[in-house]
């Protein structure tokens, strides 16, 4: 299908960028485009114009900022997968980075756009979760600190307001903590049918405390809490894993049934905390 008409603004800046927003109620923000040119193509989203930040250099880069790592929102997947900064502290990002889409998708598409989207089938937004990132959003007031906790709030939709916009994702260091992002998907470039990241804190060999994020087993990505809080009560992986699915809402489509999903969030939480304590 053919997108429904619509104006064309290349921002100059941040700053640029995010004027032009607050000069339209429906206008959107263009980066890599692999998310939002679909929906228009679909009329699923119709804005009135499009905002190119595709151009904008000062948010992609990737720097070391003490306890964290700041990542731009709009550096690339392929980056975020190849920088040896992100691959030593933070190595969950840069592999989950790395399993997204095709060669196009990770050379065009960007992490702000990824996170900015909202979909609860996207990898990113549920490692986010589990690392308890937080993402730097601007406006013309100025910028505000979200947790990823707070961050997103429905499908397609986030704590971002129509005249802001995402400039940075700010991810703990980890580099002490085993992980793992395993994912299942019907073909190798589709989006996750199911996928778990998880990061442990190893005590003795064993399960400390587990951080468990999952994706597209509600409308949000989801923390396994169920299964985080008996791993903290000293239960063994088998056990914790079995409590996956508690809280989550999955829904029943093309690529899988609810029931189908709750039992490979079971399946997929096992290896994800037994790879993350083997490393």
């Amino acid at each position: 299908m053919i997108p429904a008409p619509f104006d064309y603004e290349v921002a100059e800046s941040a700053e640029h960028a995010i004027a032009l927003l607050g000069e339209r109620e429906d206008a959107k923000l263009l980066a890599g485009g692999h998310s939002l040119l679909p929906a228009m193509k679909l009329r699923l989203a119709r804005p009135s114009v499009l905002v190119d930040i595709g151009r904008l250099a000062e948010l992609s880069y990737v720097r070391d900022e003490g306890e964290y790592v700041a990542i731009g929102a709009l550096t690339r997947h392929r980056d975020v997968h190849h920088d040896p900064l992100l691959q030593e502290h933070c190595p969950v990002v840069s592999f989950a980075a790395g399993t997204i889409g095709d060669p196009q998708v990770r050379h065009r598409g960007t992490i702000g756009g990824t996170l900015a989207y909202g979909d609860p089938a996207s990898d990113l937004p549920a490692v986010m979760l589990a690392l308890d990132a937080e993402l730097v959003v601007r406006g013309q007031g100025g910028e505000r600190m979200v947790p990823a906790s707070e961050f997103f709030t429905g499908v397609f939709q986030t704590a971002i307001a129509s005249a802001e916009m995402l400039v940075e994702v700010r991810v703990p260091k980890r580099a002490a903590a085993g992980w793992s992002y395993t994912k299942m998907t019907r073909r190798a470039q589709d989006w996750a049918t199911v996928a778990v990241a998880a990061i442990v804190e190893r005590t003795n060999g064993a399960v400390g405390k587990a951080s468990i994020g999952l994706t597209n087993m509600g409308a949000t990505p989801l923390r396994a809490s169920a299964a985080e809080d008996a791993l903290a009560g000293g239960a063994t992986i088998a056990e914790a894993a079995a409590l996956i699915p508690d809280g989550t809402d999955p829904s029943t489509d093309y690529a899988a049934s609810a029931d189908f999903r709750r039992h490979l969030a079971k399946v997929l939480g096992r290896r994800a905390l037994e790879e993350a304590v083997a490393r």
